[in-house]
């Protein structure tokens, strides 16, 4: 588990299994505003499974964190909206890049 501030407030995010969690039945990741607390799926990989699942563990975790960040910041409408939080947590290394490049962080 780890722990990540979220606009002044900690979030615990952890990594779980289908039968520890059964949420994750549902889901490959979820964010509780209530509980504070952000959960992934633990992968397993198999015949079906991506191709590189750290890469799309990671993206989850980013997910998950872009929905505590709206939740926290009062636009938890807006974490409703599963296209614009999954093209963020999709695009955020680009984005990070390029502000890196700019000097702009």
């Amino acid at each position: 588990m780890k722990q990540v501030n979220i606009l002044g407030t900690e979030y615990t995010i952890k990594t779980d299994t289908e039968t520890n969690d059964p949420k994750l039945k549902e889901c490959d990741g979820y964010c509780d505003d209530t509980l504070k607390l952000c959960v992934v799926a633990d992968f397993v990989p198999d015949t079906m499974s991506k191709g590189n699942l750290e890469d799309y563990k990671n993206k989850v975790i980013r997910y998950e964190i872009i929905h505590a960040f709206l939740f926290e910041s009062g636009l938890s409408e807006m974490s409703a909206d599963e296209t614009f939080v999954d093209w963020i947590a999709a695009q955020f290394p680009k984005l990070h890049q390029a502000f890196q490049e700019a000097n702009a962080l």
